[in-house]
């Protein structure tokens, strides 16, 4: 028995010292005899006793991780799955974190301070004063009942964002048709792409509700997936709806929904239709009267219009965002002043909780990918017209459709105009991702 178990260990050490010799044969020549002795002896130790001083690193250089790639390539991707990990884990109750979501939308200063919380159902900000009132937090789709804490994300991300004292002064301003784009202004390269943190930094704003993994992110899946526009315009392609139907701009007039983010779609409506031949349903349906339960009662609604029309391919969500009042999201595009847009996208997994069963997804790779096509194409013709894709915690009625936009066009201090202004780039953009 010994004899046998001896020769095993013999066998071990040969295969150990020749992985060691041609893996690391060059740091062998360069290093010297006693760090290669050396290196040798922490070589058995690690096949022998590994947990004795087995580190694990990221950048796979560890002995036992190369030797690990040779053996069982197919596990090396499995080792190398990153995880986007935000500033800290949540300490708060999933039960807290919908309650003060349902607050929404909060208007912040520009170091993500509440300083207003919406009233519940209206645009008349009150002051903050620290209560929350949350619906029913138990029912299955009460998690979707959140949008906009990414208020305070705007303030945390000074690049997508101009800053001017006169944010409401601006009603009056005249602008030239915008202009779209025909060729890239911009062209961003795979190799840079396909780094995981370069994409996360330079793409996507992540809440600190979640967490992103590199397997989600995975460019070749983002880019690969086919967001064609399956049938012609026979009978009805994408439907335009408003979750939040009541948000408005710094001019809009009250009780005049054209100027609200519903004449924001209207617009959008108009050049999908008009300009590039699209069929489009919009739906004009008012939801958010109680504002914290604006998804529960759009969802029946929601299910309601793709039954009756099955033919549906893209279902888009256009909202307005909330910012601080010194802060505005404004570009220009071609000589045009218009609002900032920002693709939002919710990954059904909270840091705190991880995924949530019963806030499941089928189309979160889709939806992923859309907007990750969306902002890339957007990056290219229009550079600095879009926000970083919105990365947050729940579902928000992404689960009916494959290819579905949830779309913050611009926030309360922008101008109807401008947020109009926005639409013929989001069209384009479209357009570009859904036929060409």
């Amino acid at each position: 028995m010994k004899n046998k178990y001896g020769k095993y260990l013999m066998g071990m050490l040969v295969v150990t010292a020749l992985v060691t010799f041609f893996v690391q044969r060059q740091e062998l020549w360069s290093i010297g005899k006693k760090a290669a002795v050396k290196m040798a002896g922490t070589a058995v130790v690690d096949v022998l006793a590994p947990g004795l001083h087995y580190e694990e690193k990221e950048n796979g250089n560890h002995f036992l991780a190369k030797v690990e790639k040779i053996l069982f390539p197919i596990a090396d991707y499995t080792v190398q799955i990153k995880s986007y990990e935000t500033d800290a884990e949540s300490t708060l109750s999933y039960e807290m974190i919908l309650a003060m979501e349902a607050l929404d939308e909060n208007y912040v200063d520009e170091n993500g301070q509440v300083v207003m919380q919406n009233n519940g159902g209206t645009d008349s900000p009150q002051p903050a004063d620290g209560t929350q009132n949350a619906d029913n937090p138990q029912a299955a789709d009460g998690a979707q009942n959140a949008d906009n804490s990414q208020a305070a994300a705007t303030a945390q991300n000074p690049d997508t964002s101009q800053e001017t004292s006169d944010s409401a002064g601006q009603a009056s301003l005249t602008v030239a048709q915008p202009v779209t784009a025909t060729q890239k202004a911009v062209e961003y390269s795979l190799e840079k792409l396909n780094d995981f943190d370069y994409l996360v930094q330079n793409f996507y704003q992540v809440d600190s509700t979640t967490t992103v993994k590199s397997d989600q992110l995975n460019v070749a899946a983002l880019t690969g997936k086919n967001m064609k526009i399956a049938h012609d315009a026979g009978t009805p392609q994408i439907l335009i709806y408003h979750t939040h139907s009541l948000e408005g701009y710094a001019d809009s007039i009250p009780g005049d929904r054209s100027t609200t983010v519903v004449g924001v779609g209207d617009y959008l409506t108009e050049l999908l239709t008009q300009q590039y031949g699209y069929n489009v349903i919009h739906d004009t349906g008012e939801y958010d009267t109680i504002r914290d339960k604006a998804y529960s009662k759009a969802a029946p609604a929601l299910e309601q219009i793709l039954a009756d029309n099955p033919g549906i391919d893209v279902v888009i969500d256009l909202h307005r965002d909330g910012v601080g009042e010194n802060t505005r999201l404004v570009t220009n595009v071609n000589g045009t002043d218009m609002a900032k847009v920002m693709f939002f996208n919710g990954l059904s997994r909270t840091t705190k909780l991880g995924d949530i069963a019963y806030l499941y997804n089928p189309y979160i790779a889709d939806n992923l990918a859309f907007s990750f096509q969306m902002q890339l194409t957007a990056a290219e013709y229009y550079p600095g017209y879009t926000r970083k894709i919105y990365l947050k915690g729940y579902r928000f009625n992404m689960h009916y459709c494959p290819k579905t936009l949830l779309v913050e066009v611009g926030a309360q201090t922008n101008t109807v105009q401008e947020a109009k202004n926005a639409m013929v780039p989001l069209a384009d953009i479209l357009n570009k991702v859904l036929s060409e």
